[in-house]
């Protein structure tokens, strides 16, 4: 099969998209910066503010809730905060009006542009797990197809929202912008920082309900042992429902040309 036959089928532009993709993002130092390195740093501080004491009887340890929550950081900047960029930076270059008057279609031009940090994103979840293991003393994670159901389920979902972020935003600084909510949000009530064991009832259950909590709840309960299988079955469910949500967002106002 000739390379031109190749690149005509769907694998083969989406991996000429990535590679493209991949050299841009090396090209752009701070996105780099942020998505590479501030989700290595930032989970060991946080974990910092928690104690064995304050997480008696959650079923939890310092280790579990650190390797959760830099997973969480490695799914809100490598992958989410990113292609918030990403895309809002190839909306206004045109990259994305020219694409759309090939043969690529729409959801293969966003996936294809999100390839390269979704791949950052999974191989920093791998060296945290591996690197948590070590220093931590965390262990083999008791229910394995729980953490990976986790990531399987947070990964799209920051995908398609960061799509949707850019509809908010007419340049690139202003994307960033925009990216804080779902990050100050996300840090603060998604466990990422604090697990909801440790919160009010009454606070957990609102925010069982946002986006990436039920993401970092079954990653969690990877390594934990918990939740129950319906407790799992319900943050599935959630998370499938707002990923739903998002691609109907992304169909119905992304924009694939600057506001001028």
């Amino acid at each position: 099969m000739s390379t031109a036959t190749m690149t005509t089928t769907p694998a083969g532009r989406l991996r000429a998209l990535a590679r493209a993709e991949l050299t841009l993002l090396g090209r752009s130092k701070g996105v780099l910066f942020s998505a590479v390195f501030v989700p290595l740093v930032l989970p060991f501080s946080a974990g910092m503010a928690l104690d064995e004491e304050s997480l008696k009887g959650t079923g939890l340890s310092i280790g579990v809730v650190v390797l959760s929550g830099a997973m969480g950081f490695s799914l809100l900047f490598a992958v989410y905060s990113a292609l918030v960029s990403v895309y809002a930076a190839r909306r206004e270059e045109l990259v994305l009006k020219r694409l759309r008057t090939g043969e690529l279609r729409d959801a293969e031009i966003l996936t294809g542009a999100a390839l390269p940090s979704v791949a950052i994103g999974l191989i920093q979840c791998v060296v945290l797990a591996v690197a948590c293991t070590l220093v931590l003393d965390v262990g083999a994670p008791e229910a394995p197809h729980y953490a990976v159901l986790g990531l399987l389920a947070g990964i799209p979902l920051c995908v398609v929202l960061a799509a949707v972020t850019t509809v908010f935003s007419r340049s690139v600084e202003s994307a960033q912008v925009a990216a804080m909510p779902m990050l100050l949000v996300s840090m603060l009530g998604s466990g990422t920082v604090v697990p909801l064991e440790v919160m009010p009832d009454k606070l957990a259950t609102v925010c069982e309900l946002l986006p990436l909590t039920p993401a970092l709840t079954l990653i969690r309960g990877g390594w934990s042992g918990e939740p129950a299988a319906s407790d799992a079955l319900g943050a599935l469910v959630t998370a499938v429902a707002w990923i739903i949500l998002a691609v109907f967002a992304v169909r119905r106002w992304f924009r694939w040309e600057p506001r001028r």
